[in-house]
């Protein structure tokens, strides 16, 4: 009996290839048509290359033969491109009061500024503490002057919303 050891995250290729009929492309992308597994495995050896399955869930399945080390080298290559690629938006928190003084609010403005010019999103916050859940309309105003004043370099995703005790907007930055 022979035992065969399926790599994770990975395509079958050679013998780990169960199928009765696949549908096999050439190294250089010519289309061979259908044939056996067995025989498509015959010709993979005949080349020095491998038989890959690279569309599982095909009726048939579809195999090509290609050098699975470079084409695994391809892959890797092409993730870590993406990788490189992406850009990581962290979000960035600013703590509000409904009753918060001119001075307070305007260092409050700066520092949401400078999360939004280096490109963080900002989500400002309202905590209402015991009687202030009266003045939530206050809140409100405060959410809706903060977002103006930082208009210059950030836009509000939406609306200022309240969510149990605490109201909140995020704010996100202008794109360039």
């Amino acid at each position: 009996m022979e035992v065969f050891f399926i790599r994770k995250n990975q395509v079958p290729i050679n013998e780990e290839i169960r199928d009765p009929e696949v549908r096999l492309i050439d190294a250089d992308g010519a289309m061979l048509g259908v044939m056996s597994s067995k025989e498509a495995q015959k010709m993979a050896i005949t080349k020095n290359l491998d038989l890959v399955k690279i569309v599982p869930n095909g009726a048939p399945p579809v195999c090509k033969i290609m050098d699975y080390g470079k084409y695994l080298f391809e892959q890797a290559k092409k993730e870590k491109e993406a990788k490189k690629n992406q850009k990581v938006v962290s979000i960035k928190e600013v703590r509000l009061s409904a009753k918060i003084e001119e001075h307070d609010f305007d260092v409050k403005v700066k520092n949401a500024y400078k999360f939004l010019k280096d490109g963080d999103k900002v989500k400002v916050s309202i905590r209402f503490r015991g009687r202030e859940m009266k003045y939530t309309s206050d809140g409100k105003e405060v959410l809706e002057k903060f977002a103006n004043a930082v208009s210059e370099v950030g836009v509000a995703e939406r609306q200022p919303k309240l969510e149990g005790r605490s109201m909140m907007i995020i704010l996100s930055p202008n794109k360039k």
